[in-house]
């Protein structure tokens, strides 16, 4: 078996500083580490349990199989905060059939970005 340690997911954007706009200041994450210089380096941000790396250029348009899955106390807080911030919201938060609330937006790539609220009822925070 793979003994895992650390994980991120590698986001090859077509404009690199556009994506780190993106994800560093529409979306606030906190930076782990960069590397590199100019406008090809790579900039690692926090993501939860995990790391999204945006680093290179993509030479042809994204696949719409990558989906980031961001977990949120409060959607309807995160909703405003993206709002004011300019981040065009695909969806507002819904509560889905399945219990959780979701909210969809995009990176300037177009790669989907779910904001996901979990509420304190859901089974996924309560087990007997």
């Amino acid at each position: 078996m793979v003994h895992v340690l650390s994980s991120r997911v590698l986001l090859r954007p077509s404009d690199p500083e556009r994506s780190r706009a993106f994800y560093g200041e529409a979306l606030g994450l906190e930076i782990y580490r960069e590397f590199g210089t100019g406008p090809e380096r790579g900039t690692v941000y926090f993501l939860g349990g995990g790391f999204l790396e945006v680093s290179g250029r993509a030479a042809q348009a994204p696949a719409d199989t990558l989906q980031l899955w961001l977990q949120v106390a409060d959607a309807a807080a995160a909703h405003s905060e993206l709002l004011a911030r300019g981040v065009e919201v695909l969806r507002p938060p819904v509560q889905e059939p399945w219990g959780l609330i979701e909210m969809w937006i995009a990176d300037p790539d177009g790669h989907k970005v779910v904001i996901v609220e979990i509420p304190a009822d859901h089974p996924l925070r309560y087990r007997p």
